[in-house]
């Protein structure tokens, strides 16, 4: 089950619409964003809400439903409540962040899911991903060594690796238009797989990662 969900991105306006921001992209737009209270904590900013208020919040804005529009079932197994989190200690540093809510509300690492942008994707593609390598990524390499361990649940948004930038230019660049285009396309059904993933047991969490291992949703 999943009792954290992280958003990786660098604080400050600057780096707002930058690649290296998907995931803070994802997370402003999700129907429910404004309806959390966030409060500043952790080295950054976090919110809590009981998974069945969540459930309802996914049926009210379209998301997550059962046939009949009511709010998806909690199964067993699943957590009762859920963190979010976006660490303002800019993306090299996120473990601290991660490190210090984890440590005060007791959460696992194989607890947490990291949402964070991934170069080795095309943009338009998403992957849920169990533990494994970091591909190169300050962020998850930051994670693993506040834990100890890359034993973590990981929402991979795709950028499309350059073949003739330099990378660090390229992810602190802004997305451009017919690429956020791209990505609202994505967001609508990432959201559905967010809400999905935030109702699972660990049952669950298995048969989602078999079938969102690497699913292509939007093209340029």
């Amino acid at each position: 089950m999943i009792k954290l969900v992280a958003f990786l991105g660098n604080y400050g306006a600057e780096y707002e619409k930058n690649r290296h921001n998907a995931a803070w992209i994802f997370a402003s737009q999700l129907p429910f964003y404004e309806k959390l209270v966030w409060q500043k904590k952790f080295k950054g900013e976090y919110a809590v809400a009981e998974t069945s208020l969540l459930a309802e919040w996914f049926s009210e804005t379209k998301i997550h439903a059962k046939k009949d529009g009511s709010a998806p079932i909690v199964p067993d197994g699943a957590s009762d409540k859920i963190y979010f989190l976006k660490p303002y200690t800019y993306m090299n540093l996120s473990g601290e962040s991660l490190g210090e809510i984890s440590r005060f509300f007791k959460i696992l690492p194989e607890q947490i899911l990291v949402v964070h942008d991934e170069l080795e994707l095309p943009l338009g593609t998403v992957s849920l991903k169990w533990s494994g390598g970091l591909g190169g990524h300050n962020g998850l390499r930051s994670i693993k060594s506040v834990f100890g361990t890359a034993d973590f649940w990981r929402l991979r948004i795709g950028l499309t690796k350059p073949a003739d930038k330099n990378i660090a230019d390229y992810v602190l660049s802004n997305f451009t238009e017919d690429e956020q285009i791209v990505l609202a396309q994505e967001f609508s059904s990432v959201n559905t797989l967010l809400a999905k993933i935030i109702l699972s047991n660990d049952e669950g969490l298995q048969k989602l990662l078999q079938g969102w291992s690497k699913k292509h949703l939007a093209d340029l």
